[in-house]
């Protein structure tokens, strides 16, 4: 595993641990902490696209221009769903349709820090790439991708990792 790597798998998979001490000392069952169910409703969407690529392994059938559109709808709950359009790392249309939830870390006034999870159906890796994904048998695969972002007023930023494949940066707008 590159430093890279190392260092984008540590940021994600760390990140829940810096949330503040009160976040994570609430009492109450597992449903109530992550206000299970989701409510209904619509608090705001966010409209977002890619705008940087690596892949940690990089092969000169890879490409780093994602071309990613994507939308999610946000719950006041922090609950979201999403369906993302992009070229896949072969240049290959794709879709991942997605739920997920959001977990604040820090925030202070307009501007948030905020950890994402997004789990869900990924479907483009044809032909010849088709196992470059786990468990892609039938052209629709399972996807979980742990995000690390930040808001400030109406627009958002985030660093996916996508397994150990690489990383995207995309930014986004609230409306």
């Amino acid at each position: 595993m590159s430093r890279r790597t190392r260092l984008a798998t540590a940021l994600l998979l760390g990140a829940p641990l810096l949330a503040p001490s009160s976040v994570m000392a609430e009492a109450g069952s597992w449903r109530e902490q992550l206000d299970w169910p989701p409510a209904m409703e619509l608090d705001h969407v966010l409209v977002q696209t890619s705008l940087y690529t690596d892949h940690f392994s990089p092969d000169p059938n890879h490409t780093n221009n994602q071309q990613l559109i994507g939308v999610e709808l946000h719950n006041p709950d922090l609950w979201f769903t999403g369906l993302a359009r992009f070229k896949n790392s072969f240049n290959q249309d794709s879709l991942y349709l997605y739920v997920g939830r959001e977990l604040t870390m820090w925030e202070s006034g307009d501007t948030r820090i905020r950890a994402k999870l997004t789990a869900g159906a990924l479907h483009g890796y044809r032909g010849e790439y088709r196992d470059k994904i786990p468990f892609n048998r039938y052209g629709v695969a399972p996807g979980i991708l742990p995000t690390l972002g930040a808001s400030w007023k109406r627009l958002e930023a985030d660093l996916i990792l996508f397994g150990t494949a690489g990383m995207m940066v995309t930014a986004g707008v609230r409306f």
